[in-house]
């Protein structure tokens, strides 16, 4: 649940931010009665999202084979990894010129009452976190190997979208106590983390479609400290990637990923 409900608010959070910056602006342009054109795109993005999760799903389920269901598998958590880490560290340093450019095509849209602009502004702002959501949503399905349910993963997906339209509704009416720059700092190092644990479950897929050498099938065994298999291992190794007798290539990926790139993250926010 927690997984779900991180990501739905984190990607949420940016879709609802885009279309209620949209609309704010057009208020302060005095052309409100555009209103309806942000909506209209964000019903349609919403609507392609549904229908690239159908056709995405179908698509998985003709892989009957076993082998060749590994080969995707693992290829979706890879790129899944890599979409996570670039949204995680370099996204965020982009935000203001992103807010900017938008501001400037509206501008630009209103000016020359450019209508099919506005909704498509709205319906890429709304697809492209829509399309990462359901990315994100495969991937942690897939590491977890089913020991979350779906009735799980949608109660937190669905409470995580309320809190994050409940965030940007606080912010967009003039409230400035939500500290927007630690939010998305500290859910950036998380999600790095959880990509961590995807890249990890994408060797181990790998490494079972003898793609990858095996190399040292155990390093050590804690699985008499914290099982893997028992309640609270279940949730860490779905969550990040956890295993209690790790192989040694496993735990080298692991490694050498979140010692890199929580160096690049601690050093974009510096920067920042």
């Amino acid at each position: 649940m927690l997984p779900s409900f991180l990501i739905t608010l984190r990607e949420g959070l940016e879709a609802f931010l885009l279309v209620g910056i949209a609309l704010s602006y057009l208020a302060k342009l005095n052309a409100r009665h555009y209103n309806k054109y942000i909506y209209l795109g964000a019903f349609i993005g919403l609507l392609l999202s549904l229908a690239v999760a159908v056709v995405f799903q179908v698509v998985v389920d003709q892989f009957s084979n076993e082998l060749y269901r590994n080969y995707l598998m693992a290829g979706i958590l890879i790129f899944a990894t890599i979409v996570l880490t670039y949204m995680a560290i370099w996204m965020q340093r982009q935000a203001k010129n992103q807010v900017a450019q938008m501001q400037k095509e509206l501008t630009d849209m209103v000016s020359t009452g450019n209508l099919w602009g506005l909704i498509l502004l709205s319906t890429l702002a709304v697809l492209r976190e829509g399309f990462e959501t359901i990315l994100f949503f495969s991937a942690l399905m897939y590491s977890s190997m089913g020991e979350f349910s779906t009735q799980d993963a949608l109660i937190g997906a669905i409470a995580g979208l309320v809190c994050a339209l409940l965030l940007v509704w606080v912010m967009l009416k003039g409230t400035r106590n939500v500290p927007l720059r630690s939010f998305f700092r500290w859910t950036s190092l998380f999600i790095i983390i959880i990509a961590a644990g995807l890249l990890s479950s994408a060797i181990n897929m790998l490494q079972a479609a003898h793609i990858l050498p095996i190399l040292h099938a155990q390093l050590f065994d804690i699985s008499h400290i914290l099982d893997d298999r028992g309640v609270f291992g279940t949730f860490l190794r779905a969550l990040f990637g956890y295993n209690s007798s790790p192989g040694l290539l496993q735990l080298a990926v692991w490694g050498g990923y979140m010692s890199t790139f929580t160096f690049f993250w601690h050093r974009g926010y510096k920067q920042a």
